[in-house]
């Protein structure tokens, strides 16, 4: 427990650059993959549209998990606990298409412990298991798979995009038990930081702008919900 961190206002985010090698369109295993259809609509009236064009982009794993671990703090009150993340996607925003400044740390972000779902979890059980194996590697705070509960319906965050959905989880951690995360190999992984705000905190620096990611902001709400 001494490893965590009690703030009203976040830590600062770990000081990670990211800078692009070379862009390359040879990877023989893409992360994403991108497929180009011609669709036809039809209507109520029974009128067809025109063909158009619609890219979707697709990945071997599609879903996630995201997981509001809580646990009650020193004080009474129940705390979260949040992991920074670097997101490239963000990180290279083009300056161009900004339609207001940036901060300094654009592409850093402070989430809930959230991972994708492999072939083996795509079951009720596999995204309890899933949960729990994310939550370990990410804040190395180790569950069982049942102690995953479920947190609301799925949704889908980017759908005008890709059809990936969201399944959301809480679970009641044992802060003294929080040994240094597993990480997955990733080198995003790396030097994460660990915080744990009061719920009411949390969901005040969401309405303050320090929390963006809209997973965590939707896993927060619910868990504030639930928990009234």
């Amino acid at each position: 427990m001494s490893t965590l961190r009690f703030p009203r206002s976040l830590p600062p985010l770990p000081r990670i650059t990211l800078s692009i090698a070379r862009e390359r369109a040879d990877s023989p295993r893409p992360y994403l993959s991108l497929r180009r259809l011609e669709l036809l609509a039809r209507f109520p009236d029974g009128v067809t549209s025109e063909p158009f064009f619609y890219d979707i982009a697709e990945r071997k794993a599609l879903d996630a998990v995201v997981v509001a671990p809580h646990f009650r703090g020193p004080d009474g009150q129940t705390c979260v606990l949040l992991r920074t993340a670097l997101r490239p996607p963000v990180v290279f925003r083009p300056r161009e298409a900004w339609p207001i400044p940036e901060k300094e740390t654009l592409g850093g972000l402070w989430e809930l412990p959230a991972g994708l779902v492999e072939e083996n979890e795509r079951s009720e059980a596999g995204l309890r298991a899933c949960a729990a194996r994310e939550l370990f590697e990410e804040t190395g705070a180790k569950l069982r798979p049942d102690d995953m509960l479920p947190l609301g319906p799925s949704t889908f965050p980017c759908p005008g995009v890709i059809g990936e959905r969201h399944f959301f989880f809480h679970a009641a951690i044992d802060p003294t038990m929080i040994a240094p995360p597993a990480e997955d190999g990733s080198v995003l992984e790396r030097h994460a930081e660990l915080a744990a705000p009061t719920l009411a905190d949390a969901l005040a620096l969401v309405r303050a702008g320090a929390i963006e990611d809209a997973k965590t902001e939707i896993g927060l709400r619910r868990l504030a919900e639930l928990l009234a």
